[in-house]
């Protein structure tokens, strides 16, 4: 078998021109009846049944050297010690659980992202690597991530900014990876610079989950549970999350929490009652959300209807959502089309009109589109599928996105100022950000507490 050694250099040294220690590159031999060490003067060979193990790089004399450990196993013995090792893993996997181990988090694929229309599309799977292949990079266990925050002092300078970045390819597949001299961004068609960058891999996020309960979604409280449920699955576990239902109207089933599972347990409360109350779960949650410990918030807006009951109105909200700096993701279920027929609503029911069957998708697009966010419509909930590739779309978005902090100027003005963000090293790439943000209209990003949140 191959020797790799760290690719790095440590202790200041060269790794790939290092030599063996004297007196510390030894060998054990190990075989029934057998254990003895040998002293070698030089690398080993590599062969079957040896492992090779670094121990350490350090200087020695005038020169540099490396300690290491080959240890040689034969055959039967080597069966044998594989098959102790199977056990000794296989009993240990119980008793990490009980200690509070998390489960491994499913491996998130960048790929082709739904376009905003009924048809969605999963996001693709690498190519099948040959079967002698395992050319497999480690992955980073989700929740493992830093929280990287902007220093104090910038978050305390009037007229401190964030927003978050989307760069996809055309074909929608994510663009990650770029630094943040990548970037320009403008504000009122001035360049400003960009004081503060991240990248979101796995960024935990403060997220409010709005789910339509009225009389229409009946034949589909089922597939949203399922989507949702899987929604949850999909989060980073150190995501923060709350969950409203609404009808005529908001009822919160479920606070912020880390633990997902509660929330999870909440979703056997959907029950299908009642008109639609849909700008003023909006707001509430928009509200709601600032309250979440992390930077970084979004809402996810499950809906079949258009608003009948509201006491706020659509203005409201798009300007809600403007001050606020949430990201707002929405699932319309339904015809996109303005219904114009003249109906009867009571509780549940319509009388006629074909407004059931439509969804208010105007208010969802302006919304996604006013805060950088996306809109899924799906004509039919049928057997869940389309709805849950669409809860899956958005969570995977979620790890695929920047950071980028900036100072207005003339903060005491206030007012709202446009935003553009722009990536000219990726030409053709389409880059969603917020349009503009309302300066000195709502609590700046200096709100949140980074001794809740991890950071500085």
């Amino acid at each position: 078998m191959a020797m790799n050694l760290p690719a790095t250099a440590r202790h200041g040294l060269d790794c790939a021109g290092l030599k063996p220690c004297p007196g510390e590159f030894v060998q054990n031999v190990r075989a029934p009846g057998i254990g003895r060490r040998e002293k070698l003067t030089g690398l080993p060979n590599a062969g079957a049944n040896r492992i090779i193990t670094f121990i350490n790089a350090r200087r020695f004399g005038g020169g540099a050297c490396i300690a290491m450990r080959t240890t040689t196993i034969p055959g039967r013995a080597l069966a044998a010690a594989a098959l102790a090792l199977a056990i000794v893993m296989g009993g240990l996997r119980p008793a990490a659980a009980q200690q509070g181990s998390s489960s491994p988090r499913q491996i998130l694929i960048p790929g082709v992202q739904g376009k905003e229309t009924s048809t969605l599309e999963l996001p693709s799977m690498p190519a099948k690597q040959g079967a002698d292949s395992l050319n497999i990079p480690p992955q980073v266990p989700q929740g493992s991530q830093e929280l990287v925050l902007p220093t104090r002092e910038l978050r305390q300078q009037p007229g401190y900014e964030q927003v978050t970045v989307t760069v996809t390819q055309p074909s929608g597949t994510y663009i990650t990876g770029l630094e943040k001299e990548d970037f320009k961004l403008y504000m009122d068609g001035q360049q400003r610079p960009i004081e503060f960058f991240r990248q979101d891999l796995n960024t935990p996020v403060s997220v409010g989950i709005l789910v339509d309960t009225s009389g229409s979604m009946t034949p589909k409280i089922p597939q949203a549970r399922a989507a949702i449920a899987q929604f949850l699955r999909d989060l980073n576990d150190k995501d923060d999350v709350f969950l409203f239902a609404f009808s005529s109207h908001p009822f919160l089933l479920q606070p912020f929490t880390m633990n997902h599972d509660l929330v999870m347990r909440r979703l056997a409360l959907l029950h299908a009652y009642g008109q639609t109350a849909l700008f003023d779960v909006i707001m509430e949650g928009l509200q709601m959300v600032q309250r979440g410990r992390y930077d970084k918030k979004a809402l996810l807006v499950v809906t079949d209807g258009m608003d009948n009951t509201s006491a706020a109105t659509v203005n409201d909200v798009v300007a809600q959502a403007r001050r606020m700096g949430v990201l707002v993701y929405s699932i319309g279920i339904g015809d996109p089309n303005t219904s114009t027929g003249v109906g009867i609503t009571i509780g549940p029911f319509v009388w006629g009109s074909d407004e059931s069957e439509h969804v208010d998708a105007e208010t969802l697009h302006t919304l996604s589109t006013e805060t950088g966010a996306k809109t899924y419509i799906i004509r039919q909930a049928g057997d869940g599928e389309a709805l849950r590739r669409a809860c899956e779309n958005i969570s995977l978005e979620l790890r695929e996105q920047y950071t980028i902090g900036f100072l207005a100027p003339d903060p005491s003005a206030g007012g709202y100022r446009s935003l553009r963000v722009e990536v000219p090293g990726k030409s053709g790439a389409d880059v969603r950000v917020r349009k503009g943000i309302e300066v000195g209209g709502r609590s700046s990003p200096t709100a949140f507490d980074p001794s809740v949140a991890g950071g500085p």
